[in-house]
């Protein structure tokens, strides 16, 4: 998940008193945008910072790109994108091509991390103009995940939340639910869970399964938080939610312009690559 910001580093201090680490991550090398990140294994939150905004503002940005929404989103802080990994980025732009959507890339990527080693790979943006609901974006690592995992668990970019916190699943506002599930589905080849009410955001849920970390989709049944979101954000990721070990069996806390929630009970996720077939 990537929820951009306007100081990324007050993120360290506020999230350290929930118990969940966050590093500092480095400067992107075109030097515009830099950001902190959170780990759950293979799973992050990227907390994105912008340098000079009038200057990414005034760059050419590709179709569907988290820049590119960004940017339309005239810098709103909060989430943004959430992006998805494969080992066959090739694969994937001709499934999404084949799927009828506009496919820009893979376009090559890198960052220079704080000791000074080099961070490669590439991205993909696949979308849809007439979706309010952006697709997520997908990348491709120069590392295997094994040899990835090793590498951040050697750099203590992995390693233990003080919480116990653990990636559970996205939430997202959607106006409709049924649909845009079973149009999700068929784009992304993700089997459904079955429809559940959630009390805290009175709306209507239904998942699809990820490895990684779920896709739940939310559209209200009445006046409360998630319906606000939609009035004035309209459909894109509005929660981020975690596993812990907290004193309560929920905490919810709000960080600029996204709301995080933390349960004692959801199940802990095996991570994995999303395949295209």
């Amino acid at each position: 998940m990537v929820h951009y910001l306007e100081k990324p580093g007050k993120v360290i201090p506020f999230f350290q008193e929930k118990g969940v680490k966050v590093i500092e991550g480095g400067n992107h090398l075109n030097q515009l945008s830099y950001n902190m990140l959170s780990y759950f294994d293979l799973s992050y939150i990227e907390f994105f910072g912008i340098k000079d905004i009038k200057v990414f503002s005034e760059t050419e940005h590709p179709e569907h790109s988290l820049m590119s929404t960004i940017v339309d989103d005239q810098f709103n802080e909060g989430f943004s994108r959430f992006v998805v990994r494969t080992d066959d980025i090739e694969s994937a732009a001709k499934h999404f091509q084949d799927k009828g959507l506009s496919v820009n890339g893979p376009y090559y990527r890198s960052r220079k991390t704080l000791d000074g080693s080099l961070l490669e790979w590439h991205l993909l943006y696949v979308g849809n103009e007439s979706d309010e609901l952006e697709l997520p974006y997908i990348i491709q690592w120069y590392e295997g995940d094994k040899e990835r995992r090793k590498s951040l668990i050697e750099k203590k970019v992995i390693g233990h939340h003080p919480s116990g916190a653990e990636f559970s699943h996205i939430s997202m506002a959607v106006w409709d639910l049924n649909k845009t599930v079973e149009k999700w589905s068929s784009l992304l080849n993700l089997p459904k869970g079955e429809e559940f009410f959630d009390e805290e955001l009175q709306a209507q849920c239904r998942t699809l399964k990820l490895l990684g970390g779920d896709l739940v989709f939310a559209s209200p049944i009445g006046e409360g938080v998630l319906l606000n979101f939609l009035r004035t954000r309209g459909e894109k990721p509005f929660l981020v939610n975690l596993t812990g070990s907290f004193e309560h069996s929920v905490v919810t806390f709000k960080f600029s312009g996204g709301l995080y929630r933390i349960k004692k009970e959801d199940k802990i996720r095996n991570f994995s690559v999303f395949k295209f077939k």
